[in-house]
């Protein structure tokens, strides 16, 4: 297990960090999220020794991390970090092998790993040579490549397209099913809610919730009404504790709160035209993220 307790740090009157704490477990699958500066990247340098707090520890199963220890971790950084003029097989062996594997391993892992990730005819290019797309996904076969017992990811589906982006979230289940430790950062908040079971969210460098998706979504007060009522206007209007937040033609979707009377609403509904639908839910994940950094 990763434990990160109290960590902060500042850079001179910025302060990046300000008590952040949380846990993966081994086949966990966690998505890290916040808005931009929020802490994120930070964090994850701080696992990898790439950024030392001002206080707080970072453990795993218990036990500080060492060099040796790191060896069995992965990381994708957002930026790019391999060698732009150096074919990606060659690179990929290279790094496999400074994670401890022989080289007969290392290739024939790496081969493994860009056969996985659709490299397969591009092994001998050159990094610069591949699309942006493919950039990410040699970079992502290099955090893979050892079979890390913790994978940390920032942004691994920016620049994928819908295809990438199915086959990238497959792999990374398929990795926590085989007892990984997954933490990986993503804007995309709806392909978070369904990918993983459990989200943490940042801002300000600190916590600010922490849980499973159904179990975050089912504790807001907000509660949403989608609805389609064919020729009933804005049917809506006089309801109290009820609010558009979103129009188009006969379809609203309206924010009220857990306690509303829905039956009152069916009704000013189903008076005002023809009921097509309608669903009374708990906030998606992108409005409980928002509501969590709104302050």
């Amino acid at each position: 297990m990763l434990r990160l307790t109290d960590l902060s740090k500042t850079y001179g009157d910025v302060v990046a960090l300000d008590g952040c704490s949380f846990t993966i477990e081994r086949g966990e699958m966690v998505g890290f999220l916040g808005p931009n500066g929020a802490g994120k990247t930070t964090t994850m340098r701080t696992i990898f020794g790439l950024v030392r707090p001002d206080s707080g520890t970072v453990t795993w199963d218990g036990a500080s991390i060492t060099p040796d220890v790191r060896l069995r971790f992965g990381y994708m950084p957002e930026e790019r970090g391999l060698y732009p003029k150096m074919p990606i097989d060659r690179q990929i062996a290279w790094f496999a092998e400074l994670h401890g594997m022989p080289a007969g391993r290392a290739r024939d892992a790496t081969a493994r790993w860009l056969g996985e990730l659709g490299l397969s005819e591009r092994t001998n290019a050159k990094v610069e040579e591949l699309s942006h797309g493919n950039q990410q996904r040699a970079q992502l076969a290099a955090a893979l490549v050892h079979d890390p017992e913790l994978l940390v990811l920032d942004e691994p589906f920016a620049g994928l397209d819908p295809i990438g982006v199915e086959s990238l979230a497959g792999l990374l289940a398929e990795r926590a099913a085989a007892g990984t430790a997954v933490l990986f950062s993503s804007h995309q908040l709806d392909l978070v809610e369904d990918l993983c079971e459990r989200a943490v969210i940042i801002d300000h460098g600190r916590v600010v919730l922490d849980g499973r998706i159904t179990e975050l979504r089912a504790a807001s007060r907000r509660r949403y009404i989608d609805a389609e009522v064919v020729g009933g206007g804005a049917w809506w209007t006089g309801l109290d504790h009820v609010e558009p937040v979103h129009v188009d033609g006969d379809r609203v979707r309206l924010l009220t709160d857990v306690d509303v009377d829905l039956q009152r609403i069916v009704d000013a509904a189903a008076v005002a035209g023809t009921v097509r639908r309608l669903s009374f839910e708990p906030p998606s994940l992108s409005e409980i993220f928002r509501e969590a950094v709104a302050t």
